[in-house]
């Protein structure tokens, strides 16, 4: 069974021979594990990993050096990488007034966004096939217009945000319906709405302004017959059934700090995946090797029950001990179930 087969099962709710997985890290975290293991790229570090998804696409979207230790992004947003090195801080405002008048979206087809994507599934036919899209509404509006400036909106300006929210969604379907002409598994939604307790924006809010146009997003999806996986840190659990409801197959990241895991895989097994779980802010950092290993079978035995992708709930950081990350890497290799296919 390839791994590509062992994720749909979970996708589908089956019970799966082993629990996949699928680890991110970040920059600093990569070249231990790359100085460790002796691998010069990622793609000779993936025959250590052994990873489950093979990510298409290009999530935010092509940054390009600009100097100064910033970069810019298609829409034009420059971030700002002088202590943040993996994505950085927005660093200016392209819509200082509520308005897209003066505004020009990039190419959806931009045939960056699609370079690869073909020579990439010859060359990992085995793994779970996920086209992704970063920064997918919210955060694409906040960007573009400043994050006080946009919550302020959603009370001053609703027209606005409608129009703004609206615009983003039309440029992700175009992408996504491009993205959907080859021979993907999933489309995965990258959009942060959460905070350590409750919503960004409050539930009212999301429910008026984000949730209109993430059912038209998922509705294109769910109609080519393909898995719609998206990510939102923080304490969003209060929208699942809404999220299941529109056609959502699996969630990420899966805070354990900010929700009960073990109780969420239960109540929604059978309705719901979740990506993620092993705690980032606590357990990898400054756990013991046998507190990582521990939470990491914990997961692991719960997962076997399907509905699970193992993975960190963010992307590992830096102050990650060497040994802390080989602990996790090294007990999910080791499941009986699993062939090293």
């Amino acid at each position: 069974m390839t791994r590509r087969e062992v994720v749909r099962m979970v996708y589908e709710h089956k019970k799966p021979p082993y629990v996949p997985w699928h680890f991110w890290f970040t920059k600093e975290a990569l070249e231990k594990l790359q100085k460790h293991f002796n691998k010069k790229d990622l793609e000779d570090l993936d025959k250590v990993l052994n990873p489950h998804f093979l990510p298409l696409g290009s999530e935010i979207g092509f940054f390009e050096d600009i100097g100064s230790d910033r970069v810019q992004d298609v829409f034009g947003v420059t971030w700002d990488r002088s202590i943040d090195k993996d994505i950085g801080n927005v660093d200016n405002c392209l819509l200082p007034e509520p308005t897209l008048d003066n505004y020009t979206f990039p190419d959806p087809l931009d045939p960056r966004f699609f370079e690869g994507i073909e020579e990439k599934i010859a060359l990992h036919g085995d793994r779970f096939r996920v086209f992704q899209l970063g920064f997918s509404l919210f955060e694409r509006a906040w960007t573009l217009r400043g994050m006080e400036n946009l919550m302020m909106d959603f009370i001053d300006n609703p027209d606005f945000v409608h129009a703004l929210l609206g615009r983003i969604v039309d440029y992700n379907i175009a992408q996504v319906s491009e993205a959907l002409t080859y021979d993907i598994d999933a489309v995965y939604f990258g959009d942060d709405w959460g905070q350590q307790h409750g919503l960004l924006m409050g539930p009212k809010f999301w429910h008026e302004f984000i949730y209109p146009q993430l059912k038209r997003m998922y509705g294109v999806v769910k109609d080519a017959g393909k898995f719609v996986s998206i990510h939102s840190c923080g304490d969003v659990d209060e929208l699942f059934d809404d999220l299941i409801g529109i056609g959502l197959n699996c969630f990420n990241p899966f805070q354990p700090e900010v929700m009960d895991v073990y109780a969420l895989m239960k109540a929604y097994r059978g309705k719901l995946c979740f990506h993620g779980g092993l705690s980032t802010q606590k357990t990898l950092p400054y756990g013991t090797v046998e507190e990582v290993k521990a939470e990491t079978q914990k997961l692991i035995d719960c997962g076997m029950e399907g509905n699970y992708i193992l993975s960190p709930a963010h992307a590992v950081e830096g102050d990650v001990p060497l040994e802390n990350m080989l602990a996790f890497i090294e007990l999910a290799a080791s499941q009986p179930g699993y062939k090293g296919n």
